[in-house]
């Protein structure tokens, strides 16, 4: 035989000489669970490793993974107070705000803040916007995150990302910021957003499911692969910078269909339900975590991802996984 491919894999150092997928600390962001109060750092039972944070236990937990070389975070908001309007979304006194002013005091240019820009965690209702009928109003639900997204900007984050999945919001988010002069905040939009059984943990970390009925109505559905498209260009022609796919590990396909047409960066989130799975098996001692979490993400990268949104960041660089 002339051709030998298994020479190529002969050794540790000629298979890395010759990979084909690499994989850098640079493109993990890590998600926070922000909660207002002061000395809180509690587990979430649903998501082993995983903890709410009040601002000043945040601040702590943020060091040390900025020393890990964890230095991009995305917070969420946790234990505001709810309405029907999601008034506390926008306030400027929201525990968000007070982690973003905190974490940009002490940590300054050092540390890159997204915020999760969306009203679920903010409603009496728990739906993904203003209800009216049983219903989300679009228009209204784009005012409101475009108050939060400006109320995010205020306090200092370089990125906000909406994960509503209304239509148009990019551009009432773009709008509004450049308005107020802060056209240098990005966006990463969470333009294709499934309605998926894959956040279950995450809504109880975040205490935001539905009421009542479900998100299909605005998320998208799984079986509609030519729509993902739709929705991912007009975000890019709203203003997006970044484009995501959300969740990621059962949607490879999409995350590899979006990479091939569009030039902005693809972003994917690992989500909860994704995580919780693993840990749940490698708990139990079914599988090896390491090697199953480090195949995951390699297969977020070789699909197109450039951006990994992981709860499993800093596991992965804390035990020395890659």
């Amino acid at each position: 035989m002339l051709i030998r491919p298994r020479r190529l894999r002969k050794s540790p150092i000629v298979r890395e000489l010759v990979a084909e997928t690499r994989l850098s600390k640079d493109m993990f962001i890590y998600p926070y669970f922000v909660v207002p109060g002061s000395n809180i750092s509690h587990g979430i039972d649903a998501m082993p490793g995983i903890s709410h944070f009040s601002v000043d236990t945040l601040l702590k937990d943020v060091e040390k993974s900025l020393k890990l070389g964890i230095n991009k975070v995305l917070l969420f908001g946790v234990g505001e107070e709810k309405s029907e309007d999601a008034s506390s979304a926008y306030s400027n006194k929201s525990v968000v705000v007070n982690a973003i002013s905190g974490l940009k005091k002490e940590f300054g240019d050092d540390l890159y803040i997204v915020t999760d820009v969306c009203t679920c965690a903010y409603t009496t209702h728990g739906h993904c916007g203003i209800l009216h009928d049983d219903y989300v109003q679009n228009d209204a639900t784009v005012e409101v995150l475009a108050k939060m997204a400006l109320s995010h900007a205020e306090a200092g984050a370089d990125m906000v990302a909406p994960s509503d999945m209304m239509d148009g919001r990019i551009l009432g988010i773009r709008e509004k910021l450049d308005s107020q002069g802060f056209e240098n905040t990005s966006i990463m939009s969470y333009s294709i957003k499934f309605a998926s059984a894959y956040y279950g943990p995450f809504r109880e970390a975040a205490d935001s499911a539905p009421g009542k009925g479900d998100r299909k109505a605005y998320q998208m559905d799984f079986r509609n692969p030519n729509e993902t498209m739709r929705e991912a260009f007009l975000d890019e022609e709203e203003g997006a910078d970044i484009l995501m796919v959300k969740p990621a590990l059962a949607y490879l396909d999409i995350i590899h269909r979006l990479k091939e047409n569009t030039n902005l960066p693809v972003a994917c989130y690992n989500v909860s339900g994704e995580y919780s799975m693993v840990k749940a098996a490698a708990n139990n001692g079914w599988i090896d975590e390491q090697k199953v979490v480090m195949e995951n993400m390699y297969a977020f990268s070789r699909a197109g991802a450039n951006i990994i949104i992981t709860y499993h960041a800093r596991d992965i660089l804390e035990k020395g996984w890659m």
